[in-house]
């Protein structure tokens, strides 16, 4: 009792270090550094995608102006009505550029009724890429993680490697291909080429998922009478939508954002994709600074949301197989 109050009493002597005031010290210094620096990674993420939004709604002369203004003082729906509105107006060209004010932010380029068209192209190749990886890569997923078979390992390795090659080292290969096929300015030849890139991916994420869950779940399928097909159907593909929302996001970002493959094989609007059209879009001489940031936040909007609407699988998604056991 008497040692229990001396304890209770006890005072650290002055000159002494106090370790705990010293230790919840260091933990708000440490709190601090990660809030600055996570503010940080936010400021340089977002400050894009901010003035994107801000300058979309802006007019040319205030887009341009110094300082420039990250609220426009007067927001303008004139660039996405412009979009909406292509080819059922006379574009600018050279020779009618001179009668136009040059602060008004008029200068649609000839080119903007290609735009939604090719966000629908885009949409289009995204989602068969989506939907043929998704049928090409479970079961061959499935059968390398569940089924033991001579050359398992190696096609494997096969599968990692073809994801070590350069894109830029297959457009020639790519190229006659697609020339022998006869698909040339067309977007099947997107899709194809885009399988070639997307589904080694694909079944490589969802080997590693497949391998995580018990083979005891396959051997009771099986004994309960389903059939290989139904086992992947009825156990594995309900288990596995993690992955599955990964490889989804894996497959439309891919396919929505490639710009090379689509400049080499699409010639026309009909087939040209959002990349190529937004890229076009620089060379334009009517050009206008805002006209192009309103093009290019409606190219972010269907990532978006699809991000949103997978937004509680992407992380458990993207780290799915990353640990066994």
């Amino acid at each position: 009792m008497e040692t229990a109050q001396q304890i209770s009493s006890y005072k650290p002597a002055s000159g002494t270090i106090n370790y705990k005031r010293r230790s919840m010290m260091f933990r708000w210094i440490q709190r601090g550094v990660i809030l600055l620096g996570s503010l940080a990674v936010l400021l340089v993420v977002l400050m894009p995608v901010a003035w994107l939004v801000s300058s979309s709604l802006q007019t040319e002369a205030e887009i341009v102006s110094v300082p420039p203004h990250w609220i426009p003082e007067e927001p303008t729906l004139r660039n996405f009505k412009a979009i909406f509105s292509a080819g059922s107006e006379e574009p600018i060209t050279y020779e009618t550029r001179s009668t136009q004010d040059t602060s008004s932010g008029n200068y649609i380029p000839s080119t903007a009724r290609n735009l939604l068209p090719a966000m629908w192209n885009s949409f289009v190749v995204a989602v068969l890429v989506v939907i043929l990886n998704l049928i090409v890569g479970i079961p061959a997923a499935y059968a390398m993680a569940k089924i033991r078979f001579r050359g398992r390992n190696g096609s494997v390795y096969f599968i990692l490697t073809t994801r070590v090659i350069p894109d830029i080292a297959l457009v020639v290969p790519f190229f006659l291909v697609i020339k022998n096929l006869g698909l040339l300015d067309n977007i099947a030849s997107l899709v194809i080429t885009y399988l070639a890139i997307t589904v080694p991916f694909t079944v490589f994420i969802l080997i590693q998922y497949f391998e995580g869950l018990p083979d005891e779940l396959d051997k009771a399928a099986r004994v309960d009478g389903c059939s290989r097909f139904q086992t992947l159907t009825k156990v594995f593909v309900p288990l596995s939508l993690p992955s599955l929302v990964a490889v989804i996001l894996f497959a439309f970002l891919t396919s929505w954002n490639e710009f090379l493959l689509a400049l080499m094989f699409t010639q026309t609007a009909q087939s040209q994709t959002l990349p190529i059209v937004l890229a076009s879009f620089t060379s334009d001489f009517t050009i206008s600074f805002s006209f192009i940031n309103a093009a290019g936040l409606l190219a972010i909007v269907p990532p978006v949301i699809v991000a949103i609407i997978f937004e509680r699988y992407i992380v458990s998604g993207l780290t799915a197989g990353a640990v066994k056991g």
